[in-house]
């Protein structure tokens, strides 16, 4: 049992309404920072061997951290905690390849089809109420996922923009992949409103350690130095960000929560334009301003 004196998901004052959406636009940046170096690790590192690095950094941080604020390790809920932690895996394991696959905007923007799920998921098992404003935030954040992803182009009914690689089937089954399973994962921290936010991030690497092994045995590669830092790098940005996510998400409803999330395309857009000179199509740059819009249109919503 965590001490009485921890602090709770939900103890923020509700009159600060700005407190979740600036907690997880932080969050979505360090998201951005955490793609662009498993994006780098993934060149030559096999993307579950880059998943299974990452869970390990993380299962040491948070295990010292729970350990250090004097936190029970079981929880009020220990299912619901594993079944955060199993879709989080799945969730991880698709859009890390996903980066592999893709260039990191497009990558990231069709990782972000998640509120739509979420909403659907928070109304079915939450019962939550999505106010017009927020559903029309949503919408304009969905077109501007269809802007990039092109389906058009990738049905053969339209040709490719200029300077735009098409993405292809197995592409954009693997993102959709894990914007589905993050969508199950982020409704069920809504329903971990007693557990500490530690915790919450704790049980994921708990479960991801063991189950990405079998997968890494058969095709690991030894990093470089400068791997190793990376895959470090990877860990670190992964604990900070799911810090913030976690404590944000649990002061905002889940639809609106993760649309917020929304920033890290127009974050991994511009990160990757400078590091691999991909420079986003007409309809990428199109779409990451409706993205832009729509999340703005989420945080001033009440």
């Amino acid at each position: 049992m965590a001490r009485a004196d921890a602090p709770r998901l939900l103890d923020a004052d509700p009159r600060s309404t700005l407190r979740g959406p600036l907690l997880l636009l932080a969050a979505a940046f360090c998201f951005s920072i955490m793609s662009v170096l498993v994006k780098l690790a993934g060149a030559r590192i096999p993307p579950m061997q880059v998943v299974l690095a990452r869970s390990v950094v993380t299962l040491l941080l948070s295990y010292a951290m729970l350990r250090r604020g004097g936190h029970a390790l079981r929880g009020r809920e220990p299912r619901l905690l594993v079944q955060r932690a199993l879709l989080g895996f799945v969730a991880l394991s698709f859009y890390f390849t996903s980066l592999t696959m893709l260039p990191i905007a497009e990558a990231t923007v069709i990782q972000y089809t998640n509120p739509v799920f979420t909403a659907i998921l928070a109304a079915i098992f939450l019962r939550e109420r999505t106010s017009l404003r927020v559903g029309i935030g949503i919408a304009i954040c969905l077109g501007g996922v269809l802007l990039v992803a092109r389906p058009l182009t990738l049905l053969g009914l339209a040709p490719a923009a200029s300077g735009a690689r098409v993405i292809t089937p197995l592409a954009l089954a693997v993102a959709l992949g894990g914007a589905l399973f993050s969508a199950g994962a982020y409704t069920t921290v809504r329903r971990l409103r007693g557990e500490h936010p530690l915790l919450v991030v704790f049980y994921v690497p708990l479960i991801s350690t063991p189950l990405s092994l079998p997968f890494v045995i058969a095709k690991a590669v030894w990093p470089t130095p400068l791997e190793w830092l990376v895959l470090l790098g990877v860990g670190v940005a992964t604990q900070v960000s799911q810090m913030l996510f976690t404590r944000g998400l649990a002061l905002v409803p889940a639809g609106r929560g993760t649309a917020i999330g929304y920033a890290q395309v127009v974050f991994s857009s511009v990160i990757g334009a400078i590091a691999w000179h991909e420079v986003p199509a007409a309809t990428t740059l199109a779409g990451g301003l409706l993205i832009a819009f729509g999340t703005a249109a989420t945080i001033w919503a009440r």
